[in-house]
């Protein structure tokens, strides 16, 4: 049995912040079933209650905690936007990977067809600019919509780069940065006026978040993930991880780039992956994010705010390291 280590967003869960998670909760609940359309509000309520990990509002409640602010409505409604705009993208990236499940729950495209999926995934990134406009600011408002943009060129420069065989690891990171690290960074800015000053560790760690998380799609196994590995290779994602270990100690292994590879293909080049330097160097990179989040953070007078800030990169590291298979 793996021995327990503490999950990221454990790190963040300090007593205000789990009491404030609460209050998002009924807020995305409130949200997602606001249609005047019962069918959408059963969609989009099964999708948003289905779960996870919240990490983005814990973030935002943290933010607002870290820069003197307090939970109050304004704060809980950002938070609550910034993860039905997570939900809603999760929404389409199962329609356009055809994926049949998520977390164990059929996906909204398998269960009422992409049609439909598509629009409740609409509804969820609309509902979300709406609120944020309403009962927020406009300013959040308008930081919510440039990260839907933002969102969406990410996405669609991963998708334009499936099966490149001259991906880069810059094009990675770019990818990285618009589909996932926006929204850690638009977490914090609608936290507080002063979010800004905590854009930089937003981004930052949304990269290493996400390149930990593709770090485990190839060094993991579906037992200790909960989900099959090897998806990303299987779809043509080349992620940062293996463009690492391609510039480094697996440059045989790219004539295998750029076509769909078989099953018994896609286990070799896993096998033949953790056997190298890529875990390790992987590792190293984001160890090196990390510290890069943590320089930017600023002053925080709360300590245990600031102790769960400050303790948020690693965490995410040593979680990640708990499921590697070595």
């Amino acid at each position: 049995m793996l021995a327990h280590v503490a999950r990221p967003e454990e790190i963040l869960n300090s007593p205000a912040v789990s009491a404030g998670l609460l209050r998002v909760e009924k807020r995305i609940h409130r949200l997602s079933t606001s249609s005047r359309l019962p069918l959408i509000n059963g969609a989009a309520g099964r999708i948003t209650g289905a779960g996870g990990k919240r990490l983005r509002a814990a973030l935002t409640l943290a933010t607002a905690l870290a820069l003197g602010g307090r939970i109050d409505n304004r704060v809980v409604t950002a938070a609550a936007c910034v993860e039905l705009i997570h939900a809603g993208s999760l929404v389409h990236d199962d329609l356009m990977d055809k994926a049949a499940e998520r977390r164990g729950v059929r996906t909204l495209n398998a269960e009422l067809g992409d049609a439909r999926a598509l629009v409740v995934g609409d509804f969820m990134l609309a509902r979300a600019g709406l609120a944020a406009l309403s009962v927020v600011s406009k300013p959040v408002a308008r930081t919510l919509a440039s990260v839907v943009v933002e969102l969406a060129e990410g996405q669609f420069q991963e998708v334009a780069e499936l099966f490149d065989p001259g991906r880069t690891p810059e094009d990675a990171l770019r990818s990285i940065t618009g589909k996932t690290a926006a929204l850690f960074r638009a977490s914090c800015l609608v936290a507080h006026p002063d979010g800004r000053s905590m854009a930089e560790y937003g981004e930052r760690f949304g990269v290493l978040f996400q390149i930990l998380d593709d770090l485990l799609d190839l060094a993991s196994t579906a037992e200790r993930l909960g989900k099959p590995v090897g998806n990303d290779i299987r779809q043509g994602v080349y992620t940062l991880p293996l463009l690492l270990a391609l510039q480094h100690d697996h440059g045989d292994l790219r004539p295998l780039l750029g076509r769909r590879l078989s099953e018994d293909e896609i286990t070799a080049l896993l096998t033949r992956l953790r056997g190298g330097r890529m875990v390790d160097d992987t590792l190293e990179y984001c160890r090196g994010l990390a510290s890069d989040a943590l320089s930017s953070l600023p002053v925080i007078a709360d300590p245990e705010i600031a102790a769960a800030l400050y303790g948020l990169p690693a965490a995410c590291i040593d979680w990640t390291e708990s499921l590697l298979v070595r």
